[in-house]
Parts: structure tokens; C-alpha cells; sequence
């Protein structure tokens, strides 16, 4: 069975972006030593890539080439999209979209981008763990890193340790 997981980057005040959907405050960081822990070692693990329409359009609008040639990528959204940016799979049904990824024995899957899909897997027990980077950026406002929806959960820390340019590395099992 696949693990599903989560891997984020969060300011200081638990933003993931701006209230403009500005990432400039995060990519300061490129370059950032993580080590094992880092993103080159992180999605070569990935088999399956799923994310929301928002983070799709996202990516679809920058001008970067497509990043998930090498995995199969799921995109949750309810409108069909014409011309995609990458070769990509659509689903609307989360629930579904969930029994089927339970039933992967290829790789894990990643839940990329915002903290609303990130919420919905986290609502319905579907995120085994979650490696989140505090930043040492205070932003101001913007998207959350998790929407207030009344879900509480307490998940087992795994590991935190501090990492390249105050970076803090938070890890934890549902």
C-alpha cells in the first residue's frame, strides 16, 4: 500500500503564500541545505503527484517547464482542463481519488501545494505523515498552511531539527 504524504514550507505565521499567491518570500531559500531531507531526495521517492486546481493553475501559469515528467500526476478539480501543461489525470471524486491511491504498491504519493487539499486528506485519515519547513519569514497574512475547518488531530512527532538558514524541519505521523 502507498504512503501518502505531505511535504510544505510554511512562514514563521503559518502562511504558505501571500494573500496575492506570492512565493517570493519562499524562494529566498533556494538553495537552502537540507541534506537528506531535501526536495532532490524527497520526490525521487515520489511516485504519484496529486494536487488541487489552484496549485495546477499555479504551476501552469509560471513560466518554469513541467516539473513531474517522471510521476504520475492526479489533479482534483471539478473543471476539465484543455490544454494541460504536462501529462496529467484529473479526478473529482476525493474519496475515490483516496481508495485509489490506498491501492498503489508502485511509490508513494505526494499531496502537493496548498493546505486545502492537504486539510481534505487530513479530514478523512489519508495522510500517514507530513514533513513541514518553518521559515524563518514572517509574511503577514495570506493562505494558511492548514484552513480552519474544526478538524483537530494530534499527530506523533517523528523528528525536528533545525536546519540551513534557520529553516526548521518538522516531521509527524497520523
Amino acid at each position: 500500500m502507498a504512503r501518502i504524504l505531505g511535504y510544505i514550507a510554511t512562514s514563521l505565521d503559518g502562511f504558505i503564500a501571500t494573500k496575492a499567491d506570492n512565493l517570493d518570500w519562499l524562494f529566498k531559500y533556494d538553495g537552502l541545505e537540507l541534506g537528506e531531507h531535501d526536495y532532490r531526495h524527497f520526490i525521487k521517492r515520489i511516485r504519484t503527484v496529486v494536487m488541487g486546481r489552484g496549485t495546477y493553475d499555479f504551476l501552469e501559469n509560471d513560466g518554469s517547464p513541467w516539473a513531474y515528467a517522471e510521476q504520475r500526476v492526479l489533479v482534483v478539480t471539478s473543471r476539465p482542463i484543455a490544454t494541460p501543461k504536462g501529462d496529467l489525470e484529473t479526478r473529482s471524486d476525493v474519496d475515490g481519488l483516496i481508495a485509489e491511491l490506498r491501492g498503489l504498491s508502485d511509490g508513494d504519493v505526494w499531496v502537493l501545494g496548498g493546505g486545502e487539499l492537504q486539510m481534505t486528506f487530513l479530514e478523512r485519515g489519508a495522510i500517514d505523515e507530513i514533513e513541514i519547513y518553518l521559515m524563518p519569514e514572517i509574511i503577514g497574512g495570506g493562505r494558511p498552511l492548514f484552513p480552519a475547518t474544526g478538524f483537530e488531530a494530534s499527530p506523533t512527532l517523528i523528528d525536528a531539527r533545525p536546519m540551513d538558514r534557520g529553516c526548521v524541519r518538522l516531521h509527524y505521523r497520523f
